[in-house]
């Protein structure tokens, strides 16, 4: 009896702990702009005028370069607490956060052991790039909550029956996921594999059909969106589309081209890729790896200049543009398709998770900002951190999991694997798409500091009945 006080102590200890963190950033780093007033802007139209669109002159324009799972949650908070008030919304989102810290803990434990799954839950409720995320009005909160639901809800599922509630656990977690990101339909491709592996083992063909069911009911919504789509837009368009661009609305393919011919960086994403199509863009902002010899800077000076006097993209200046990244690819075509890509993915695993405070986005020059600098600094060590013992987590259980857990432990890893070859292949570097892998990170860096005597029968056990 004491050791359960002890324990649960100490899990509530480390939830207040998170609680905290949470508090320190809604109260004094809350981050209200960019996408999030256009998340903002769909859902008071859809509350007040029923119509998903933007706010124009004269009309709503209806628009489909978002899915409604983050303008809806928006919506409900908007319902209740008012038009345009964004601070409820983030204390809202500071408690989803702390649920998504108790899954990884009870994963853990139920994976590998008590010990671990206190280590876990104390990682992520100390997680300063989670809690970051909490004040901030975008859909990655909910996006890492339902990574790390789809998981536990995976598990119970594969120790329990065939049919039980956590099957409906489990469709919420992955449809209103990719409700809220279309990417998160990587975590079906991760899920639905395993569960029907474990329906089989259990119980042959009659096995798949919980596995079935899932499907059916993820599919349903996107249909529906779809059929509104093809309704208001005549196009056929079930998720959102990849440039983020309404049907008739042009779109940049021969800059984004020549982007991907030189970007690596985070900053890129900020000082250029931002900027075009809308603002003007500096030549200065552009790295020496931008030009492979003279013509091509005389080049791009004379795209940029003609770019800034119109204020906007042509198309003359995008073939031209599309026309230089022919060139640069056909001549390094090993950096266009593979130095470029692994390092914008380094980029965006390694950056110091800094992007949504008020730090500058060069935050390497000490000499101009040296406390934000520093501030900096320490979160990349502690990214590093959690990187590393996620690593260790994963060598150590590399060989724990093939007493019965390795169908989950293919799940959660392939989850990453996939969405690191997705993120290959992204024009722009941002740190917060690989936020969404956080919940396995964790998870395997609790197991890395906590395992030792208490991984004991209790989660080689459990795992053993899943296999059976």
């Amino acid at each position: 009896m004491a050791q359960w006080w002890r324990r649960w102590g100490a899990a509530a200890l480390l939830l207040v702990a998170g609680a905290l963190l949470r508090t320190g950033f809604v109260k004094w780093h809350p981050w209200i702009s960019g996408d999030s007033l256009l998340y903002g802007d769909l859902a008071g139209n859809m509350l007040q005028h029923h119509v998903f669109g933007f706010t124009e002159a004269t009309r709503i324009r209806p628009t489909l370069i978002r899915l409604p799972g983050y303008p809806a949650f928006l919506a409900v908070c908007f319902a209740v607490f008012g038009v345009g008030k964004f601070v409820p919304v983030l204390w809202v989102q500071a408690l989803v956060d702390l649920g998504t810290c108790c899954l990884i803990g009870g994963l853990a434990a139920r994976l590998m052991g008590r010990r671990v799954g206190l280590w876990s839950l104390g990682l992520a409720a100390l997680c300063p790039f989670l809690a970051n995320y909490a004040a901030i009005p975008l859909a990655e909160t909910w996006a890492i909550f339902c990574v790390a639901l789809a998981f536990y809800a995976l598990e119970r599922w594969s120790a329990g029956k065939l049919w039980s509630w956590w099957l409906v656990a489990m469709v919420f977690a992955l449809a209103y996921g990719i409700l809220l990101r279309p990417d998160e339909a990587l975590v079906v491709m991760a899920v639905l594999p395993v569960m029907a592996w474990v329906g089989w083992r259990k119980t042959k063909s009659r096995g798949v059909m919980p596995v079935v069911a899932v499907a059916v009911a993820i599919a349903v919504p996107f249909l529906l969106w779809g059929v509104r789509n093809w309704r208001v837009f005549h196009v056929v368009q079930p998720l959102a589309p990849r440039f983020a661009n309404d049907p008739g609305e042009p779109n940049p393919y021969g800059f984004q081209k020549w982007y991907r011919t030189w970007a690596i960086d985070f900053k890129a994403t900020v000082d250029v890729y931002w900027n075009y199509d809308g603002s003007p863009v500096v030549l200065g902002d552009l790295p020496q790896r931008a030009f492979d010899n003279d013509a091509e800077l005389a080049e791009t000076a004379r795209l940029y200049r003609i770019y800034n006097d119109v204020g906007a993209s042509t198309k003359p200046v995008d073939d031209a543009f599309g026309r230089l990244a022919d060139r640069r690819i056909a001549e390094h075509p090993v950096r266009y398709y593979v130095v470029l890509p692994a390092l914008k993915l380094a980029d965006m695993w390694l950056r110091p998770r800094t992007e949504y405070m008020k730090v500058p986005v060069d935050w390497w020059r000490f000499r101009a900002h040296p406390w934000q600098s520093w501030l900096s600094l320490g979160y990349a060590v502690w990214n590093a951190v959690y990187l590393g013992l996620g690593w260790a987590g994963f060598w150590l259980w590399r060989r724990d999991a093939w007493s019965g857990q390795w169908g989950i432990a293919a799940g959660m890893v392939g989850f990453v694997v996939l969405r690191c070859a997705l993120l290959w292949t992204l024009d722009n570097s941002e740190p917060r798409y690989t936020l969404e892998c956080f919940p396995v990170v964790i998870l395997l860096a609790g197991y890395a500091v906590g395992k030792g005597k208490s991984f004991n029968a209790e989660g080689a056990e459990r795992g053993a009945k899943v296999a059976e």
